[in-house]
């Protein structure tokens, strides 16, 4: 009787199709690796999704960091969105070494950053690495990489301490600019005067040291702040119903 071999599923997705399918042929030949190529994000979200439906799982995605010709957004914004899919690690694969992107791609949740010529022994090495937990970047990117990471967690903490300075209430405007509310429907929202919510704009852009709402909102969200959450909508009619009897 054959002993059972556990097996890879690998997703290759590149949108310069002669490479994709070059690379899960060569991927395919290893006796213990099944593989699938997509040319798109939209198309590698299908054979995720389909994967999943027929309880076989993709373990690994290979990522073209540049994938974006479509349109569909870059190989980067891909790992980000599958990031809270069980048991995947993604892989980005690139044409040059870019520190910034890889940092880029870690923070997004890859779990590696390869050249697209490395040998297929150096792929594979990766493929069973990153599923054994393990971090995989090219040598010459390591100082650059951790450059990188550090200079976003300092401005994650100021951010986080200038945030940290506004009064509850003005924390609560701030979430809803994240949102992308006006000024009218943030009065709305908080049930303030507009008067109030721009005294309130006001003391929220000086306090974090900025001119205008876009750059407060980008340091919102690198401090971590979420947009405001909608009011429950019974509770919001309710509020709206007695307003109204009681005009």
């Amino acid at each position: 009787m054959g002993v059972s071999v556990a097996r890879i599923r690998v997703l290759v997705v590149d949108d310069h199709r002669i490479f994709a399918e070059s690379l899960a042929a060569a991927l395919a030949a290893e006796p213990d690796v099944d593989v699938a190529a997509a040319g798109s994000g939209p198309a590698a979200l299908r054979c995720l999704d389909r994967g999943v439906a027929e309880g076989r799982r993709f373990d690994v995605m290979l990522v073209d960091s540049d994938l974006g010709a479509s349109g569909a957004g870059d190989g980067i914004s891909l790992v980000g969105g599958v990031r809270e899919r069980a048991g995947l690690r993604c892989v980005v694969l690139a044409e040059r070494d870019d520190a910034h992107r890889a940092a880029l791609a870690l923070q997004a949740g890859a779990w590696g950053w390869v050249a697209k010529d490395s040998s297929l022994q150096r792929l594979l090495a990766v493929v069973r690495g990153v599923l054994r937990d393990e971090t995989h970047l090219p040598p010459a990117l390591l100082t650059g990489v951790l450059r990188e990471l550090t200079e976003v967690r300092r401005h994650r903490t100021e951010s986080e301490r200038l945030v940290e300075s506004l009064t509850p209430r003005e924390q609560e405007v701030l979430r809803c600019m994240v949102a992308g509310l006006g000024r009218k429907a943030v009065a709305e929202r908080l049930f303030l005067s507009p008067h109030t919510v721009r005294t309130h704009m006001q003391n929220v852009l000086g306090k974090l040291g900025v001119h205008s709402t876009l750059a407060a909102v980008a340091l919102a969200r690198r401090a971590g702040v979420g947009p405001a959450e909608d009011p429950d909508p019974v509770l919001a009619g309710d509020v709206v119903e007695r307003g109204g009897q009681l005009a």
